[in-house]
């Protein structure tokens, strides 16, 4: 075996091309290359009709970039797809050169980017578990069994051994992740109870999210222009909207074919997006191929469960396309599309109006009055965190301030029994007709403002807490 460069970045790509191959793949690839601090020195293209079993590309297309590989004194080589662990040991055996795939690139830059603990977990154990399916590439002795005085064992080779320790290593790795996520589920928790929604920006990397983040929020992100520069989530609060503060989340960029050991390592990461109740979608307008990765980006959100979470195209770097600030409106009205440059502030004032109308179409902002018989409804909606306050009515029953997203309001309309019927009544109704609900189920004409109690009235803003005081008192 030849003996491998352990730096260097000067590389030469190697980029086999099908019938399904997008024009923009190799440029995309190359900026990959760069992202990843890699000196690009020869390109060797390789039109197929199908992978070669052996070196992917065939022996013609391997022995013109072993040619290549000497000429330029290349210290890697770069394949635009994923190979085999065969496929990439017979490639490095030809060209006596170390071979990376596009998997591996990608972890690699992650690797270099993560920040926050959690972020460097996720990006190991992503490592681990591409690394699992490539132990016997390059390393011969790992199959000759341990011998020699006092070293006889079971007979566990090297490469049995490796398996173990990188599987032991795994759990480990998922263990402690699990408790960061549960660390992160009690933070999404904390935010569903300051009844602030949550906004999560998702797109194509590059495309300018972390930009618009820091218009948004007015934080320091930081920017720079190469893929994947923002991998670990930020949530930061915007005010000033007319339906209140809301929290915007920036999430990690996509790529096309992004590795599936990254989705399943960034699961946590990428719960942003999926638990978020507005997602906005930074399209980078001035990107000619820009369909392709709106559909690359959709089919991630769709892979994660978010693909019913709705969405505001954002239309970014209008500066370069020539567009000027515009909304677009879909079928219901509501808006769809709107374009800006984040970078130079054109239009965000535009998408904060776009934010509110959205967020003001999707949930319940109302007083409700639930009589005494409705204590699982009641207990319900505290589980579900939206329940700002709570006071006594003169008649027993509970008044309640609630801030439901439509979506939870609908399903709890799905009840079975009177608990769904009232529900129905009280949240989605319209509010002109009252937020109480009297003994025979039927809705009572009360005032926006519930009468309180001579007990509840103690206080203008009655804790949940205070609120069972109070009732255990009333009743007592």
């Amino acid at each position: 075996m030849f003996e491998r460069a352990e730096r260097g970045n000067r590389a030469v790509i190697l980029h086999p091309e099908f019938r399904f191959t997008g024009p923009d793949a190799l440029d995309e690839f190359q900026e990959l290359a760069r992202s990843a601090g890699a000196e690009v020195v020869g390109v060797v293209t390789a039109p197929r009709d199908r992978p070669d079993a052996r070196t992917y590309v065939g022996k013609g297309k391997v022995e013109e970039l072993a040619a290549l590989v000497e000429a330029t004194g290349a210290d890697l080589i770069l394949v635009s797809h994923s190979l085999s662990g065969v496929q990439e040991r017979n490639i490095e055996r030809d060209c006596r050169c170390r071979v990376l795939d596009r998997s591996t690139l990608i972890l690699d830059i992650f690797a270099q980017r993560a920040q926050s603990y959690e972020g460097k977990l996720q990006v190991e154990l992503a490592q681990l578990r591409h690394m699992s399916t490539r132990l016997v590439r390059g390393w011969t002795h790992l199959e000759r069994q341990k011998g020699g005085i006092g070293l006889r064992g079971p007979g566990e080779t090297q490469l049995e051994t490796d398996r173990r320790l990188v599987a032991a290593r795994i759990r480990q790795l998922n263990e402690r992740l699990d408790k960061v996520a549960q660390q992160r589920e009690q933070s999404r928790r904390q935010r569903v109870r300051s009844h602030a929604p949550l906004i999560a920006l998702v797109g194509y990397t590059n495309a300018g999210k972390s930009t618009l983040f820091n218009a948004l929020t007015g934080a320091s992100v930081g920017v720079e222009n190469m893929l994947f520069a923002t991998l670990d989530p930020t949530v930061r609060r915007v005010q000033g909207l007319h339906c209140g503060d809301v929290l915007l989340a920036d999430t990690v960029g996509f790529v096309s074919d992004l590795p599936h050991e990254l989705i399943a390592a960034f699961r946590a990461t990428l719960q942003e997006a999926r638990e978020a109740d507005l997602l906005l979608h930074v399209v980078d307008v001035s990107d000619p191929y820009r369909v392709e990765r709106q559909a690359h980006v959709d089919s991630v959100l769709a892979s994660i469960g978010a693909e019913r979470i709705p969405v505001i195209r954002v239309l970014n770097k209008i500066d370069r396309s020539g567009h000027a600030v515009a909304v677009q409106r879909g079928d219901d009205g509501r808006p769809a599309a709107v374009s800006i440059s984040a970078l130079g502030g054109a239009g965000i004032e535009t998408l904060r109006e776009a934010i509110s109308e959205w967020l003001a179409s999707e949930r319940i902002n109302r007083w409700i009055e639930l009589e005494a018989s409705l204590g699982r409804l009641r207990a319900q909606l505290f589980e579900l965190g939206v329940v700002s306050e709570e006071r006594i009515t003169e008649n027993g029953s509970w008044a309640m301030h609630v801030d439901v997203p439509r979506e939870t309001a609908e399903r709890l309309a799905r009840l079975p029994g009177r608990e769904g019927q009232v529900a129905r009544q009280v949240l989605l109704d319209s509010p002109d007709r009252g937020f109480g609900a009297g003994p025979a189920g039927e809705l009572e004409s009360t005032a926006a403002e519930p009468k309180l109690s001579e007990t509840a009235s103690q206080s203008n803003h009655t804790e949940p807490g205070e609120t069972h005081a109070l009732e255990r008192t009333r009743q007592g």
